[in-house]
């Protein structure tokens, strides 16, 4: 018999929005979105408004920049545009079992409505298996208008497969509730931290959005993961001696998160 989940959701206020949008980054492969949100928050200067804290967490809890301890937990965050505002959603973590998804992805879209928010992005990984030298970034879309705009961004559209944990269980229970839904997808390997993928996620919001941001950041994250990458492929030519990196390769049209 399975325990029951708790979720625990803090306010230290709860702003008046202007035609606010969500946009959310957990911890997933290549932490694509972790990586996006973090330093879109960080070069907003967004202020942090609720946490939600969950029993579905991994039982344990993150040391601190000054060396504290605290619970993992799944922190808002908002920012007062000049035409439309943000909130800005990031996580420690994602829940550990479907039920305590589906609950979560509950008690996000409760959120939304107290705060008005009409429209989610996601941002998420389409994994690959492969190192890629120009990352391409799929999208997927509760509306079907929005799919067929995807073009004019150079956005690469989805049209099969699934999109695995919060960052597509959010969308589609969000769609219950007349919540327009935007996932947008790195193409990465899987294998490492790729702050690569990360940018060209975030250059394509920003551009949906209509929205400057320095950028100067997760460019140098970037670089670093291209230097990764390299070192990685030079290590397995020579193991290989002197062909080129064989990794094994996910299918391509089953583009998922996770």
């Amino acid at each position: 018999m399975s325990l029951p989940q708790h979720i625990v959701v803090e306010f230290t206020e709860i702003p008046t929005l202007k035609n606010p949008s969500l946009i959310c980054g957990f911890p997933g492969s290549g932490y694509v979105g972790k990586l996006a949100i973090d330093h879109m928050i960080e070069e907003l200067k967004a202020i942090p408004f609720a946490n939600i804290l969950s029993s579905s967490f991994p039982p344990q809890v993150l040391i601190q920049p000054d060396g504290t301890t605290d619970l993992m937990k799944n922190t808002f965050y908002f920012y007062k545009g000049s035409s439309n505002d943000l909130v800005l959603l990031s996580g420690d973590a994602q829940p550990v079992t479907p039920e305590s998804e589906y609950e979560m992805a509950e008690e996000i879209i409760k959120i939304c409505d107290k705060l008005g928010i009409k429209t989610i992005y996601t941002l998420a990984a389409y994994i690959t298996g492969v190192f890629s030298k120009s990352p391409k970034v799929y999208g997927t879309s509760t509306i079907p208008q929005i799919v067929n705009d995807f073009q004019n961004y150079g956005i690469s559209t989805m049209n099969g497969g699934s999109i695995t944990g919060m960052n597509g269980l959010i969308l589609g229970v969000g769609k219950r509730k007349e919540i327009t839904g935007i996932c947008l997808l790195g193409e990465t390997s899987g294998y490492v931290v790729d702050a690569k993928a990360s940018k060209i996620v975030l250059e394509m919001l920003l551009r949906m959005l209509n929205l400057k941001l320095d950028l100067t950041g997760i460019a140098k994250k970037a670089q670093d993961t291209e230097q990764l990458v390299k070192t990685i492929e030079e290590q397995m030519g020579q193991r290989t001696g002197g062909n080129s990196l064989s990794m094994p390769q996910h299918d391509k049209k089953l583009g998922y998160i996770s």
